[in-house]
């Protein structure tokens, strides 16, 4: 059966506009997928803790030489990159905090990206270990940026993502949410039926 990993990045658990758009797609998505599976993970309600030394040198600790606070950290890095193999389709709720993402989402990133586990170095260069699948990330900015130089944030995620194998990457953004209630109501309008168009 398909399985779907929704991400909520925002640091409001309830009433966050990206939320509400990954929440959109992930019940249309139920509706065309009526067998498949859907798990949740909430950064607000259950934030990822930043990388530390002492998480790094879990990392790079050979297997038979961790400690049993290694191992702790090293098996917390690992459910969420297992989560994540697990995943058919991703869906990230992406709000744009300060031109950047949210913290915790940063802190996701350093988990999952793991030397020999999800890439490796080549003499070509890094080579992500994942299997590509589809992720849909729904941006919600209060202003407009999308095509200008202050939109690093979307270049940032797709590279991150690529890193790690998954480059069949779809960004659904909604722009404009603090210019005005009509500004809002129309970014928000088009950002739904994008997301209806693509999760059927």
């Amino acid at each position: 059966m398909p399985r779907l990993l929704q991400i909520n990045t925002s640091i409001f658990s309830d009433g966050s506009q990206s939320t509400g758009l990954a929440d959109a797609f992930t019940a249309r998505w139920r509706t065309a997928n009526p067998d498949g599976m859907v798990s949740v993970r909430d950064f607000a309600r259950d934030p990822v803790p930043h990388l530390d030394a002492h998480s790094f040198r879990a990392f790079t600790t050979p297997e038979a030489e961790r400690s049993a606070a290694q191992r702790a950290a090293v098996a917390y890095s690992d459910a969420l990159i297992d989560e994540l193999r697990a995943a058919d389709v991703i869906v990230i709720g992406l709000p744009m905090y300060n031109f950047g993402v949210p913290s915790t989402l940063k802190a996701w990133f350093d988990h999952v990206a793991r030397a020999g586990v999800t890439f490796r170095y080549t003499a070509d260069g890094a080579v992500g270990l994942l299997a590509d699948r589809k992720v849909y990330l729904l941006a919600a900015r209060g202003g407009r940026y999308l095509g200008t130089e202050l939109d690093t944030q979307s270049r940032y995620v797709r590279d991150f993502l690529a890193f790690l194998g998954l480059r069949d990457v779809e960004f659904v953004y909604a722009e404009g949410l603090q210019l005005g209630e009509q500004e809002a109501s129309a970014a928000l309008a088009a950002a739904n039926a994008c997301i209806e168009a693509l999760a059927a």
